[in-house]
C-alpha cells in the first residue's frame, strides 16, 4: 500500500482546552487514523471513545504520521518537545510536517523550521484564535504561515476545526499575524475597562453603556464577547484564556515590537496591568478579571 492509499496518519499532542476540541473534530471530520498525547490521561480517555488513539510519547505519537498537531502552552513547551531526546525533532522524517497550533515566539519558529527542514521535514505555524466554544464548534481562526504547497496540503485538516484559515506568508507569519490579534485584543479590553470603570462612577449602567457601544463605532469582537459575557456578569473563570498566558503572548508581541522598533505604548500598558493582576492573585482567572483591579 503507497501513501496514497492509505488514510492520513496523523499525531496530535497536547489536549487542553483547546486541543481537545480540536483533536477531536480532526478525528471525526478528516478520516484520518489519529494518535493523541498529553499528560493528563482524562482527555485520552474522552477521546478513546471517538476513535482516537492514545500515544504513550511523542515519539509514538509521531511515528509514522503525515503531520503532528502540537496544542501547547506556551513556545518554551513547543521548543522542549521539539529537542528532548527522542523528540520530535529526533524522529522526523523527511515529508512530515509539524504544524504549531500554540502561540510561539517568531524567532523561536523560524528556527525550529530551519531546523526541521535539515531533516527533509516541514515547520508549518498555525496558531488558533477565538474561543473554546469555536473550538467544540469548528468554527476558529487559523493563521498560518507555510509556503503555499505546504498550505494547500494541510488546508484540509485545518478546515476540520477552523471556518477561517488564512495564508499569512512564509514561516512566522501566522505567529505575527495571532500576536498582533491578541495585543489589540487585550488593547481593546482594557479600554472597556476603563469605559466601564468612568460609566458606572459618572452615573451609568454599565449594561446599558455596552450595549448602546454595540450599536455605535466602537462596537467589537472584544465588546460582545468579553465585555457582555464577562466583564458584565463577574464571569472571570479558570481554565478559560488566563491574565498568566495572556501575559505570555503579550511579551511575544513586545519582544516582535522591540525587534521592528516600535514603542507599543499601549502594549506597555497592558502589560502594567497584567503584572497588577498577578500581584492581586488572580492570574490564574479569564483575562478581563483586569476590570476588577483598583483603579480600572
Amino acid at each position: 500500500m503507497t501513501l496514497a492509499d492509505r488514510p492520513a496518519r496523523l499525531g496530535f499532542i497536547g489536549l487542553g482546552v483547546m486541543g481537545e476540541p480540536m483533536c477531536r473534530n480532526l478525528a471525526l471530520k478528516s478520516g484520518a487514523e489519529v494518535r493523541a498525547s498529553d499528560l493528563d490521561p482524562a482527555p485520552l480517555e474522552r477521546l478513546r471513545a471517538h476513535g482516537i488513539r492514545s500515544a504513550g510519547s511523542v515519539a509514538e505519537a509521531a511515528r509514522d504520521a503525515d503531520a503532528v498537531f502540537l496544542s501547547l502552552p506556551s513556545g518554551a513547551v513547543v521548543q522542549s518537545l521539539a529537542e528532548a531526546p527522542g523528540g520530535l525533532l529526533e524522529n522526523a522524517v523527511p515529508g512530515q510536517i509539524i504544524v504549531d497550533l500554540s502561540t510561539s515566539p517568531v524567532d523561536l519558529t523560524r528556527e525550529l523550521a530551519r531546523r526541521f527542514a535539515e531533516r527533509g521535514a516541514v515547520f508549518v505555524d498555525a496558531p488558533v484564535a477565538r474561543t473554546r466554544a469555536a473550538a467544540e464548534a469548528g468554527t476558529l481562526s487559523v493563521m498560518v504561515g507555510a509556503d503555499a504547497p505546504v498550505f494547500e496540503r494541510i488546508r484540509p485538516w485545518l478546515a476540520c476545526f477552523a471556518s477561517d484559515i488564512t495564508l499569512c506568508g512564509p514561516s512566522g507569519g501566522g505567529q505575527i499575524v495571532k500576536l498582533l490579534n491578541n495585543m489589540v485584543l487585550f488593547e481593546t479590553v482594557m479600554a472597556l475597562s476603563e469605559a466601564k470603570a468612568i460609566g458606572e462612577r459618572a452615573g451609568v449602567d454599565p449594561a446599558l453603556l455596552f450595549e448602546t457601544l454595540s450599536k455605535g463605532s466602537a462596537d467589537s469582537f472584544a465588546l460582545r464577547n468579553h465585555g457582555m459575557k464577562a466583564m458584565l456578569p463577574g464571569d472571570f473563570p479558570e481554565r478559560a484564556f488566563s491574565v498568566s498566558y495572556a501575559a505570555k503572548d503579550l511579551a511575544y508581541a513586545l519582544a516582535l515590537a522591540a525587534d521592528t522598533g516600535v514603542a507599543a505604548r499601549g502594549a506597555q500598558l497592558v502589560r502594567a496591568l497584567f503584572e497588577q493582576a498577578e500581584e492581586a492573585g488572580v492570574a490564574d482567572r479569564y483575562f478581563p478579571v483586569i476590570s476588577t483591579l483598583p483603579g480600572s
